[in-house]
């Protein structure tokens, strides 16, 4: 499928608006939110942190009303001695006490007054106080047997519709409210004795204020549960009272007391809650607040729906006048295509003045000169076409020099065995050995062994030239001798030696060859030679031309050679060969190569 310069154009731009708004808006839009999510648990855990200790005030206020009565002596001597010892006086303390403390708060519903000594009971509801009854089985009251075993000062009763005590209290089921139980036992101080119970059982009124001042209704759910689970306030009333058995909620217990927040997802609720645990007398209780994710990010939303509309008005206005442009650029490169067809069809000429003086009208400047550029060449095709017939000629004659060499040689050492000249017969063997291999440009890739081979013959040409003078050494792992290596990566090294090495030696020159695997699979050959080596200095500048790369001026320089091995080495082996030179003290150089095993696959040519 081809695309117009006009398409392209068009949706380059779009794409140009669209990208960045999108990842402006996707990169907005997750700051926000995460900012918005962090502010939030801050803000309300601190929130509830303070609902919580107003909480716990409230609480702990309401459960030691009952120690008020400690400092109230005849209503003491009252729960010491028995009702019966002076009825008329005792009964009236004991409606005095009770109308006192139920006086005292307002979201008091009921309060019931229990004295063991001759298990007398009373209540008070609606500031109406009972009769005089008889509680023979009090310890079948779940919460006053509860008391009794722990030995506990109090205990609370979990949110549940107001009850009559020992069934002495008129409670018409019109009135039947939900009420928070604090049953408190009341001993004889100091000699911790059992005098009775009292209960104290007040609305959800102020515990509803508190947590009003915590949530925004309608949005937000504030949760109150006790030690066991138990919802004692909850924003949806009808979980009042109930055991809140939510998955959430068992992860929030299941988190360090340390720990603020937790995100949750599910089919119920998907948002951040915050909790805190009650302090003090309450510390196994929970206040917990949960948000839903559409109302804590709708800030954030709104903001990208308003960059999206902002996109979206900005890509029509720039899609108008994309079109446009595009419109008013692409009318001259019709033309110039238009022309070009005619170019294809063998027409070289151009029905156009001008295409403007922009770069499309210097392109039709520069096609115009183009035709007539070819105009002439098209003059000349013929004088290109004997020039090429000259060039494949050049080239048939040098493939023939060599096989006109070697036959050469083959006669003059066929005539050297008929007179008997045998080292003659084996120096040419040598020479054309060499001259073979030199001159084979078919191969660029060999085997170590074909390296080693090309080198004892030319080692073996020099033998007969220095005789006893000159011995050499090739030492070649058998593991490495079939791996391929670079051609002519070997003989060059061994020549330096006698070009640089041996020029004034006067004892016997020797010349040692090795090539062994290492552990890391890399090949290591090195030829070392007991030439007169070089200087420090002269080291530090073979070093720097070799590594470094060698100027026009140095090209004659003694360093070309190593130069080329190395150069050659790093694009076989893709800059993973080494070379290093070394030369001795008293004399010697020695060349190290370091290749990998095998050639990468891109460059092995062989």
């Amino acid at each position: 499928m081809q695309w117009s310069i006009r398409k392209k154009l068009i949706v380059t731009l779009m794409a140009v608006i669209i990208l960045p708004f999108g990842i402006a808006n996707a990169f907005t839009y997750n700051q926000t939110t995460k900012l918005l999510n962090e502010r939030f648990v801050s803000t309300n855990h601190d929130l509830i942190v303070k609902g919580e200790q107003e909480l716990s005030t409230y609480l702990e206020d309401v459960a030691q009303m009952s120690t008020v009565l400690y400092r109230y002596t005849p209503f003491m001597n009252v729960m010491r001695d028995g009702i019966s010892r002076n009825l008329t006086y005792n009964q009236e303390e004991v409606r005095r006490a009770l109308a006192y403390l139920f006086n005292s708060r307002p979201e008091i519903e009921q309060m019931h007054l229990y004295i063991d000594k001759e298990k007398d009971s009373y209540t008070n509801y609606h500031s109406t106080i009972s009769g005089r009854g008889t509680y023979e089985q009090i310890f079948s009251h779940p919460y006053y047997a509860r008391l009794n075993r722990l030995g506990s000062f109090s205990v609370i009763e979990p949110p549940h519709e107001i009850y009559s005590y020992n069934n002495i209290s008129v409670i018409p089921s019109s009135q039947k409210v939900d009420v928070l139980s604090f049953h408190n036992i009341l001993r004889d101080v100091p000699s911790d004795k059992f005098l009775g119970f009292l209960s104290i059982d007040i609305n959800l009124s102020k515990i509803g204020d508190i947590a009003g001042r915590l949530y925004t209704e309608g949005t937000e759910d504030l949760y109150i549960m006790n030690e066991n689970g138990v919802i004692v306030y909850s924003s949806n009333n009808a979980e009042i009272g109930k055991e809140n058995k939510a998955k959430w909620f068992q992860q929030v217990k299941k988190k360090p007391k340390a720990g603020k927040s937790l995100e949750w997802k599910d089919k119920q609720f998907s948002g951040v809650i915050v909790y805190e645990n009650f302090s003090n007398s309450f510390k196994n209780w929970y206040i917990v607040k949960r948000i839903p994710y559409d109302v804590l990010y709708q800030s954030a939303r709104q903001t990208v729906l308003t960059n999206i509309l902002i996109a979206i008005i900005t890509l029509f206005i720039v899609l108008m006048a994309t079109l446009f442009i595009s419109f008013r650029l692409t009318a001259p490169i019709k033309v110039l295509i238009a022309n070009m067809k005619k170019v294809e069809n063998g027409k070289f000429e151009a029905d156009f003045e001008t295409l403007g003086n922009d770069e499309i009208g210097m392109l039709g400047r520069h096609f115009k000169l183009m035709i007539s550029k070819i105009n002439e060449l098209i003059e000349r095709e013929y004088k290109l076409e004997i020039e090429n017939k000259s060039s494949q000629l050049r080239v048939l004659q040098s493939q023939i020099n060599p096989h006109f060499l070697y036959n050469a040689f083959q006669s003059i050492g066929t005539l050297a065995l008929k007179l008997k000249a045998v080292p003659v017969y084996s120096l040419l063997t040598s020479l054309s050995t060499i001259m073979r291999y030199s001159m084979n440009m078919k191969e660029d890739i060999v085997p170590l062994s074909s390296e080693i081979k090309h080198v004892n013959s030319y080692l073996l040409l020099q033998k007969q030239r220095f005789e006893e003078q000159l011995d050499f050494s090739l030492n070649i792992q058998k593991e490495v001798e079939d791996l391929h290596v670079p051609k002519m990566i070997l003989q060059p090294i061994v020549e330096n030696c006698f070009k640089h090495g041996f020029d004034q030696q006067v004892e016997k020159a020797i010349i040692y060859i090795e090539g062994f695997l290492q552990a890391d699979d890399m090949i290591c050959i090195s030829v070392k030679d007991n030439g007169i080596g070089v200087s420090e200095e002269q080291l530090n500048h073979i070093h720097e031309e070799l590594f470094q790369g060698v100027s026009k001026e140095e090209k004659n320089r003694e360093t070309i050679g190593l130069k080329n091995i190395y150069d050659r080495l790093q694009i076989y082996y893709s800059n993973q060969a080494t070379m290093t030179v070394e030369s001795g003290n008293e004399g010697g150089f020695t060349v190290t190569i370091k290749i990998p095993k095998e050639i990468p696959k891109e460059v092995d040519q062989s």
